[in-house]
């Protein structure tokens, strides 16, 4: 980062050491991480913006799950409040990597970096020049930080781009190296290596991604010592083996997996033979004494082990950080001032939620911000299937949903069993309005909505909501015109198809509308979010 790890590594060899012949195993890596913990509190004792000291020892106790003081975490915050204001936002000129830093720290003690001191510090990230100016741990923290909670920023598919395009020939990655031709049979490193693969790994579905990434970790496989350990910048030492295990954990790969095992030994014993008995860490296991910037790397990559080991969300992924303070929550949304007064706004559940197969889906937003709210789910814990189809009865779920509605259960159709799942959505989505029988007696509750039928449906909820769907005569026309196959819209959804456009809802620079075209979830998903923002819901 601004102070960057590799740099300062003494250059100094390792001296004849041999580490135990068996694997750490549950509890010595607990014990580990809760003396390095203890340590680290009484340590850092009023944490600062700073890259020692700082947002890496707020990381590790974060994502720990030690009994940390509310207070500590506050003074932290306090202390990145009193920094941006004195600063009047502007962390660094040059060095982003100061923004990516600051946004780590506090999404991971539970803060919104998009407002500390009336600041959105995740918005300088959306500059891609100023952000990749350091050289590739511009693009790599970039990435880490924005996705740690899933923060909007346009920026990503180029910043992936750039991380690839600087791939050395041997697979891995070094800080300079790689942004020309020349420089491509440069050596890769295994700390730069290790941090590239972390920014990489929410992107494996990328065809292009995935092939870098099994030619990085042939690369670290290869440079991996006999002692399960790493040499960088002159000698083996705890960091560059901290950014190797933390890849791994990121990835998903387990730590006993052959490639990144030697002689018996894992990255994890490698790590724990540089503990001090008082919970520090050395740099070398020659040197002697401690090291800070060595205890609170050792800290967070022992935390993204016992995280991995124990099944939870890894070190950077942070949906399940603790929310507190002032920026535990943005203010609740309350709607505007004529909507019925049984609507109201969703809130959040599950932070950070998101979904393997939309990471690059461009109703990526949309999707994760309504899946927060509990609004829409995915098809399984993992997957979405943005492209598929949605029943009427799925629609009438979420509808109900995204607006708090009371539930309802006097269903007047017969083919709306009461045991069925979707009983209750209905009948309280027909109670308001906002969906209509294909009969007086039937639904049709797993028959697909169309473009035109979807767009219908939206706009009762909006009308619900307060908004007004009035739509003229002459006003829906001009805004159909537009289209190629206007014609072909039903004169029942013609004024409703020309509100969603008119007010954004939908996007209108397709070509056609395609009415009757079976709308997809993503689609639904982007309608239903943008009609919340609209309605001042979300």
């Amino acid at each position: 980062m601004c102070k960057y790890l590799a740099f300062i590594l003494a250059i100094v060899l390792l001296a004849g050491f041999a580490l135990p012949a068996l694997a750490a195993d549950k509890d010595g890596l607990d014990t580990a991480v809760n003396k390095a913990a203890a340590y680290m509190l009484n340590t850092v004792k009023d944490p600062q913006v700073d890259s020692v000291g700082g947002e890496w020892a707020v990381i590790g106790l974060a994502r720990s799950g030690y009994d940390v003081p509310e207070a500590w975490f506050e003074g932290y915050y306090k202390s990145v409040e009193k920094y941006v204001k004195e600063r009047g936002g502007i962390l660094h000129e040059v060095k982003y990597t100061e923004y990516s830093r600051v946004i780590l720290g506090l999404t991971a003690a539970g803060y919104d970096p998009r407002d500390v001191a009336g600041c959105d510090l995740t918005g300088p990230l959306q500059d891609f020049d100023k952000t990749v100016w350091q050289g590739v741990n511009g693009p790599i923290f970039a990435l880490i930080a924005l996705d740690s909670m899933n923060y909007p920023n346009s920026r990503r598919d180029d910043y992936v781009a750039e991380i690839l395009r600087r791939q050395l020939n041997d697979g891995g990655w070094n800080l300079t190296g790689g942004a020309s031709a020349d420089t491509k049979n440069q050596a890769g490193d295994p700390d730069i290596t290790g941090m590239a693969l972390q920014a990489l790994a929410k992107y494996q579905d990328k065809p292009e991604v995935k092939a870098a990434t099994d030619k990085a970790l042939a690369c670290l496989s290869e440079l991996q010592n006999a002692e399960g350990g790493y040499t960088s910048w002159g000698g083996e030492n705890n960091e560059s083996t901290v950014q190797v295990l933390v890849a791994l954990c990121e990835l998903g790969i387990p730590l006993d997996d052959a490639r990144f095992v030697k002689k018996g030994h894992t990255l994890v014993d490698y790590i724990l033979s540089f503990q001090n008995a008082d919970g520090s860490f050395t740099h070398m296991r020659d040197g002697g004494g401690n090291s800070q910037m060595s205890s609170e790397q050792a800290l967070y990559g022992l935390v993204a082990a016992q995280r991995a080991r124990d099944g939870k969300n890894s070190l950077y992924r942070m949906g399940d950080a603790a929310k507190r303070g002032v920026s535990a929550s943005r203010p609740t949304a309350s709607g505007l001032p004529g909507k019925h007064a049984d609507v109201a706004a969703a809130p959040l559940f599950y932070p950070g939620k998101t979904f393997t197969d939309i990471t690059n889906h461009a109703n990526r937003i949309a999707i994760e911000s309504l899946a927060a709210r509990g609004i829409i789910n995915g098809k399984s814990e993992t997957s979405f299937d943005p492209e598929a189809t949605m029943t009427r009865a799925e629609f009438a779920a979420i509808v109900t949903r995204a607006l708090s509605l009371p539930e309802k259960t006097a269903s007047p159709f017969l083919d709306v069993h009461g045991s069925a799942w979707y009983a209750k959505p209905v009948t309280t989505a027909y109670f308001y309005e906002i969906v209509s029988g294909t009969s007086t007696t039937t639904f049709n509750p797993n028959g697909t909505i169309t473009r035109q039928e979807a767009a219908v449906m939206v706009v009762r909820a909006a009308k619900l909501c307060g908004m007004d769907t009035a739509q003229g005569e002459t006003e829906i026309r001009d805004t159909l015109a537009q289209f190629g196959d206007y014609r072909t819209v039903a004169s029942w959804a013609q004024s409703s198809l020309a509100f969603c456009y008119g007010t954004g809802i939908l996007d209108d620079d397709a070509l056609d509308i395609k009415p009757s075209e079976a709308v997809k979830r993503c689609e639904i998903a982007e309608m239903l979010y943008r009609m919340l923002e609209r309605a001042e819901l979300i």
